[in-house]
């Protein structure tokens, strides 16, 4: 398991890696060693162009995060969990509209 550097102190739930992974790092990056596997399932996905990342539609209208790293580093533990309350609005949503 990885260590990142700019983790900060007291706050180890903050980052997790999975080297044995056969998917890692699942998008490129200059510092494999500091790819945060914690939100393996980006999280803000479901707030489509909300989310705030670098992202595109594909042909068949399927968003693609490759080029997005915004919940792999470090750093952006807050900005993730900070959108939850968004993403929790989606979900309620999305219960209001089934029977």
């Amino acid at each position: 398991m990885g260590e990142a550097k700019s983790r900060p102190e007291g706050k180890h739930y903050t980052f997790f890696q999975n080297t044995e992974c056969e998917f890692f790092p699942c998008h490129k990056t200059q510092d494999p060693s500091r790819f945060n596997c914690l939100f393996c399932y980006c999280p803000l996905y479901a707030l489509g162009k909300r989310c705030g990342g670098n992202f595109r539609y594909t042909d068949r209208g399927n968003k693609d995060c490759t080029n997005c790293l915004i919940p792999h580093v470090p750093e952006n533990y807050e900005l993730v969990t900070k959108k939850y309350s968004e993403i929790m609005e989606v979900v309620r949503r999305e219960d209001r509209r089934l029977p």
